[in-house]
């Protein structure tokens, strides 16, 4: 059968997405991008603050926009009964809740787990916050920032006699929401074996933590706290940043075998013949002086000389690349990491795309970002939810408005 007659995997699938910023809507996005229909519920009057952050073109923020795809928006006031017995009604109909409030909001609201299991018993209730809902730390308020510092993240990233250093994307955002899309797609699996719905939870400073792995391994069976290391491996030498003679490479042979094609593409085999460089404890040890000798070798020519020998060679590496030229690299193109996407009335959109490529029923964009409360009148139709008549006229003045 062609992959275009084929449903996309989530096809079929209705989420409800209370969620704004970063985290839910990341994970909202991806369940949309796989055939999901997302609908985002924001407030009449704001909308997620994304909305007015990050670069502007048209009065479009892009950041919004790349993070919002694949989704319709209804404008919902969640302060009012009518709001609260709207949702209600998509949340019968609804097989994915997902809420990155902070926890027990959700039940304050009157949606308490007992409540949503009277609504919908096959309802999967996804949230995402920051340090989990139960704990000393579950009413905290989160942030990005704060929960790398928490987690440990910050404290092995950095220079060895620098200040830790938090990492420059979001990191414990993204990672929150790939887990909170990867529980969803095991409790709509888990659904279809038992017929039930269940909670998924997802948070910032666990997601992370459970990203560290040699080093909370080590950690674990030695009681040693790991240092910083800069772009050095802690237990692994030599490996990391080395100097062409225009400009960086980074190099990681993390095996003995990788190791000695790479002193051999170097001409440098007779190194590991020295003492002090015998085995990797004593490179570990040692580790400056061999970085000096390899750093002398590789400046006698240049990155392209490199890369191709050692590439050819089997071992790994590559450039220090920039943004602008890693978007722009010919594999980005050629694995279309970048989309460009047509938003009617703005322009294109270039913005990251799939990280994963599935060959039969691929991800797509079949929506750009929508317009804020673009779809209400037309959700609340297809989804046959009763509107109170005076709600019912607020909701398609505010659709036409967007529109």
């Amino acid at each position: 059968m062609p992959a275009n007659t084929l449903r996309p995997p989530l096809d079929g699938i209705r989420v409800v997405d209370l969620t704004r910023i970063l985290s839910g809507p990341f994970c909202t996005m991806m369940l949309g991008d796989m055939g999901a229909d997302v609908v985002k519920i924001e407030g009449p009057n704001d909308g997620d603050p994304i909305r007015g952050i990050g670069e502007q073109r048209d009065g479009l923020s892009w950041y919004f926009a790349s993070f919002n795809r694949n989704k319709r928006s209804i404008t919902l006031d969640l302060r009012s009964d009518e709001g609260l017995a709207i949702l209600e009604q998509l949340l019968s109909k609804a097989d994915v809740l997902v809420e990155n409030y902070k926890p027990g909001v959700l039940a304050r609201m009157g949606f308490t787990a007992a409540k949503l299991d009277e609504i919908n018993p096959r309802l999967i209730v996804a949230s995402i916050n920051g340090y989990g809902s139960t704990g000393p730390y579950a009413d905290r308020p989160a942030f990005d920032f704060v929960t790398q510092a928490m987690s440990g993240f910050m404290s092995v990233n950095g220079d060895p006699d620098g200040s830790p250093m938090r990492s420059g994307p979001p990191v414990t955002d993204l990672v929150a929401g790939l887990y909170a899309a990867f529980g969803i797609v095991n409790a709509l699996r888990a659904r279809d074996l038992n017929g039930l719905g269940q909670r998924v939870e997802a948070s910032m400073m666990g997601g992370i933590m459970s990203m560290f792995a040699y080093l909370a391994a080590d950690h674990l069976a030695t009681g040693k706290v790991p240092l910083r290391q800069g772009n050095d491996h802690p237990i692994s030498s030599p490996y990391g940043i080395f100097s062409a003679a225009d400009g960086d490479l980074a190099v990681a042979p993390s095996t003995e075998a990788v190791l000695r094609k790479f002193l051999a593409a170097l001409d440098l085999s007779q190194l590991l013949d020295q003492p002090e460089f015998s085995t990797n404890a004593l490179r570990v040890k040692n580790r400056r002086a061999i970085h000096a000798l390899i750093d002398k070798r590789l400046g006698q020519n240049s990155q392209a000389h490199w890369l191709q020998a050692l590439n050819e060679a089997g071992v790994p590496c590559g450039i220090v690349q920039d943004l602008h030229q890693a978007l722009n690299d010919p594999q980005t193109k050629q694995q279309e990491w970048v989309i460009d996407v047509e938003h009617p009335g703005h322009g294109m959109v270039r913005m990251l795309g799939f990280a994963t490529k599935l060959s039969a029923t691929p991800a797509t964009v079949r929506r750009p970002a929508p317009e804020h409360g673009a779809h209400s009148t037309e959700v609340l139709a297809e989804w046959g939810v009763r509107v109170p008549a005076r709600v019912n006229a607020d909701e398609q003045q505010r659709s036409s408005e967007a529109v």
